[in-house]
């Protein structure tokens, strides 16, 4: 694989694209080569900028033809670096930023198309536009863009009701490493003709093939939304809620997420605006989130109804419903700024995990236990979507600890806390995805068929090896 890109090499790229979407000056190229948390810098002497398809076609032509190695690249905000090129290759950017257009909504159909480049809250607001909801949410839908989140299977806030991006995406457009171009952009809700290909690239983060564009599933938008927040005494009273909250309110919960008192600790402390949505202190809070397609009323009912029960059979100690949009966008506020909130705490180790639901309680005592007989003094802060069993399980240093020295533990955390989800027949991804960050990990844990199976099918679409190289997979030809 090229290591070193000549000036002809690199005139021919920028001449696709024109020379004003193609950056490589230090200052303009920096903030393509970290990630959000720091962890990984990488280097590129370019960054390409398509402005369509065509364009990214012949880019991809051109860098199978050269053995020159393309990193996609959507909003940055992976967790993992595998939006990251190489540290010290010649790996090139392919930003999808200027993929940008919504192509179609069809509210009728209930899909919308949209180019890989749209940014999540935008395709979120043209669904709404046309009175329709499309359901994924993260902290970061602001600067997200679609390609990233189908590439990365991202989940959010609302996996529980309407599932993760695999479920979310009926078609796919895609540039594959040799330049081809696959129109998979279908509406049907059912076709079984042959192998599912748009499954192969969601969530293969950019390894097999350059995501372009989607259609996408809308839904019809809720007349009843209510959200409450409810004191607990532990997670084992957080699960038995889940269940009533199942049972009583069925395909209505549309979240559930589980917060510590820590993390409303942090959240107050650090993230200007954010206040305790409670009177009263509690070990843990759940995050109950009620959408109705019938009207207001029933999901007042709904909620009220569950908390009454909660509070009558010992579950919950208090709870607070919130009275107008502002309070529910509050309470979400508190939960989506559980991240940042640590960063000015010092170091934290994250580990993106998921478990069996019921198996929550139990993971969470042993890797506490864990973790506290390693590094006594740390502060854990658990929290996430206890819906679908996904625990966002971050430690932060003790008060007064050096920052590196605890950061420099980060491998034997992962393999103390990893071992114990492990145990439970969990997940080391649940979804933030692989990339750099837990791809020596992967190999070690997954049966050897498993890596084999996805090398051949990695080697099968892009035998140059050209396409991402070392993320969520080591590289064969380098």
């Amino acid at each position: 694989m090229t290591t070193i890109l000549s000036p002809e090499l690199i005139a021919s790229f920028i001449d696709i694209v024109g020379s004003g979407n193609a950056l490589s000056g230090p200052a303009e190229i920096a903030p393509y080569l970290v990630e959000s948390r720091g962890l990984y810098h990488g280097t590129t002497p370019l960054v390409l900028r398509p402005g369509s398809v065509e364009e990214v076609s012949r880019i991809m032509c051109l860098a199978s033809q050269t053995r020159t190695a393309i990193v996609p690249q959507g909003g940055n905000t992976g967790h993992v670096a595998g939006q990251i090129p190489r540290e010290g290759k010649a790996d090139m950017v392919l930003s999808l930023e200027r993929l940008n257009r919504i192509r179609d909504v069809d509210p009728v159909g209930n899909v919308i198309v949209a180019d890989a480049g749209c940014i999540l809250a935008d395709i979120q607001k043209a669904a709404d536009d046309n009175g329709r909801l499309f359901p994924l949410s993260l902290g970061s839908e602001g600067s997200a863009r679609i390609g990233g989140n189908l590439s990365t299977n991202a989940g959010g806030t609302a996996v529980l009701a309407y599932g993760s991006m695999r479920q979310l995406c009926l078609g796919l457009e895609v540039v594959l490493p040799t330049g081809e171009i696959w129109d998979g952009l279908r509406r049907l809700k059912k076709d079984n003709t042959g192998y599912d290909l748009r499954d192969l690239f969601i969530g293969a983060e950019g390894t097999l093939g350059v995501i372009t564009g989607a259609v996408l599933k809308l839904f019809p938008k809720p007349l009843g939304h209510q959200v409450a927040f409810a004191g607990l005494k532990s997670v084992e009273d957080a699960l038995a809620l889940f269940d009533r909250a199942s049972s009583l309110c069925g395909s209505a919960l549309t979240g559930f997420e589980l917060i510590p008192r820590i993390g409303i600790e942090f959240t107050t402390r650090h993230i200007p605006g954010v206040r305790d949505p409670m009177p009263t202190v509690h070990s843990w809070y759940a995050l109950i989130d009620i959408s109705t397609l019938d009207s207001a009323e029933s999901a007042e009912r709904m909620i009220q109804g569950l908390l009454e029960t909660g509070v009558s059979d010992g579950l919950v100690e208090n709870a607070v419903i919130a009275t107008n949009e502002t309070q529910r966008k509050a309470m979400w506020h508190m939960r989506e700024s559980m991240s940042p909130a640590q960063k000015p705490e010092g170091g934290s180790i994250k580990h993106d995990v998921s478990v069996p639901v019921s198996s929550i309680p139990a993971f969470m005592a042993e890797a506490d236990a864990a973790v506290m007989r390693a590094i006594p003094g740390a502060r854990i802060c658990a929290f996430g979507h206890m819906g679908d069993g996904n625990i966002h399980y971050n430690i932060s240093q003790p008060v007064g600890a050096d920052k590196q020295a605890f950061l420099d533990r980060w491998r034997e955390m992962n393999g103390i806390v990893h071992g114990i989800v492990l145990k439970h027949l969990g997940s080391i991804s649940a979804e933030h995805g692989i990339g750099q960050l837990k791809r020596d990990e992967l190999a070690e844990i997954r049966p050897a068929i498993e890596i084999e199976l996805m090398q051949r099918i990695k080697h099968a679409l892009d035998p140059a090896g050209i396409m991402n190289p070392d993320k969520v997979l080591h590289s064969r030809s380098m």
